[in-house]
C-alpha cells in the first residue's frame, strides 16, 4: 500500500543524500573541497588518457622506439597520424621517423595506435590543456612535441610503464638468446666443414699429356 506523499519523501531523501555527497565522499571517507584551479591542479588517475605521444629511451635522437613501420598510421580509424620514414644520404631507409604528426583535433583517443604498435613506442598522455585559437596548425602535434622520455611515461602511468619495460627486456633477452644460438650453429657448421676438408684425402696430381 502506497502512502500519500511517499514519492515526494523519497525524492527529498535522494536530494538530501546528493547534497551531503557534494561535500563528503562517503566511499573514501574524506571531505570534498574545491580545487583552486589553475593554481591547484588535480592529480589525475593513472588510467586517464588524452592523446598519444612517442616514447624514447635516453637520447631523443637515438633512443626513439618508433621505427616508422606505419602500422599505427594504417590502423588509425580517423586517419589522424602522418608518418614519413627517415632516409640516409644514399636514400636507404633508416628505422626511425623523419616526420611524425598527429592531428589532435581529429584524434578520438581510442588508443588503437597503442594496441597495434609492436615496438611499445606510442603511449597515451594525460595532458588535457591543449585548447588553442588556431584549429589547424596549433592542433597538429609534430615529432618534437610528441617525443617524451620513458621517465615521463613512468611518472604518469607507473604500472603500465613497469609492465612495458618488463616486456621489452624479455624480448631483448629472447633476441639475444636466438642470436647466440644462431652464431653457435654457424660456428659448428664452419668447424665441421673445416674438419671434413682436413680428413678428405688429397687427390694425386694427374701427369701432363
Amino acid at each position: 500500500m502506497n502512502l500519500p506523499g511517499i514519492g515526494i519523501f523519497k525524492g527529498m531523501w535522494v536530494t538530501a543524500l546528493n547534497m551531503v555527497g557534494s561535500y563528503f565522499d562517503r566511499t573514501h571517507a574524506k571531505r570534498l573541497t574545491t580545487e583552486q584551479y589553475p593554481e591547484e591542479r588535480p592529480k589525475l588517475p593513472e588510467a586517464s588518457r588524452s592523446f598519444p605521444f612517442l616514447v624514447f629511451d635516453g637520447n631523443p635522437d637515438t633512443g626513439i622506439r618508433c621505427v616508422a613501420c606505419k602500422i599505427c598510421e594504417k590502423e588509425c580509424p580517423p586517419q589522424c597520424i602522418y608518418i614519413v620514414q627517415e632516409r640516409d644520404a644514399k636514400g636507404k631507409a633508416v628505422p626511425r621517423p623523419r616526420v611524425f604528426d598527429i592531428d589532435i583535433s581529429v584524434c578520438m583517443g581510442c588508443q588503437i595506435c597503442v594496441e597495434v604498435c609492436p615496438f611499445e613506442s606510442i603511449r597515451m598522455d594525460n595532458v588535457y590543456e591543449l585548447s588553442a585559437s588556431d584549429r589547424f596548425e596549433t592542433l597538429v602535434l609534430h615529432k618534437a612535441q610528441l617525443l617524451k622520455s620513458n621517465e615521463y611515461y613512468h611518472s604518469i602511468h607507473p604500472t603500465d610503464a613497469t609492465e612495458t619495460d618488463a616486456r621489452i627486456e624479455a624480448a631483448r633477452k629472447k633476441k639475444e638468446a636466438a642470436a647466440k644460438i644462431a652464431a653457435e650453429k654457424v660456428a659448428a657448421a664452419k668447424a665441421a666443414a673445416e674438419k671434413t676438408a682436413l680428413e678428405k684425402p688429397s687427390q694425386p696430381e694427374q701427369p701432363a699429356p
